[in-house]
Parts: structure tokens; sequence; C-alpha cells
């Protein structure tokens, strides 16, 4: 399930990933909000929490995210932050070896640490 994170600041957007995630969840939670970051104008600070409970992405999932990074209109100067909240080993492994792939400053906090990935977004 992919459902948004309510009550950021207003510079900040966010997602919470927990279970599995299908393409059709990724294309009717996630490509929506990224449009509407491009829309609005500004950076694209976005925090994105992978509970305890998730379980995996689709293969198609991560295809949508793929044509995304690679379609039309993508200002990549326009990602100015994304922080990974997740106590998940793999989630900091992932960003040690790929995060030079991600647009714009990425850092990774423990579940613990959401408040301060938070006010590291909005700053």
């Amino acid at each position: 399930m992919i459902e948004r994170v309510r009550d950021l600041p207003d510079n900040v957007d966010g997602l919470r990933f927990s279970g599995h995630i299908s393409r059709e969840e990724y294309k009717e939670v996630v490509l929506p909000l990224l449009h509407e970051c491009l829309a609005r104008g500004g950076g694209i600070r976005l925090l994105i929490v992978i509970d305890g409970e998730f379980d995996r992405f689709e293969a198609g999932a991560l295809w949508e995210d793929l044509k995304f990074g690679l379609g039309p209109g993508l200002e990549l100067s326009r990602w100015e932050r994304m922080a990974l909240v997740s106590d998940a080993g793999w989630v900091h492994h992932a960003i040690s070896i790929f995060g030079w792939l991600v647009p714009g400053d990425v850092k990774v906090y423990p579940l613990a640490e959401q408040d301060d990935a938070v006010t590291w977004l909005a700053a």
C-alpha cells in the first residue's frame, strides 16, 4: 500500500510504502503526486517512509518509476531533496551504492528520526 503522508510543511510532500506495491497503485498515488510537485513550481522535496511491513515493488511499479524518470518534461534540477526513512538495512545499502543516481540531495534516516528528516527537507 502507498499512502500520502499528511501534516508536512508546505514545501515537503511525503509517501509511506507498506506491504506489496503494485504498478496500478504506483500509477494512482505516486505519479500524480510527482506531477503535482512539478506543476506547482519550485523544488521537489520528498519524504519517503518505508515501514517495517514493506514487502516489495512489483516489476511494473519499478517500470513506471523509470518511465517517469525518463519521461518528457522532467526537470532533474527541480529535485532538491529526498529523505528515505526506514529501519530496513537494504535501504541504507542501496543508497550507499546507487545514491549518486538520485537527483538532488538524499539522506537516509531511521524510522525513529522521521521528524529530523522532515526538518532537513523543509530547511
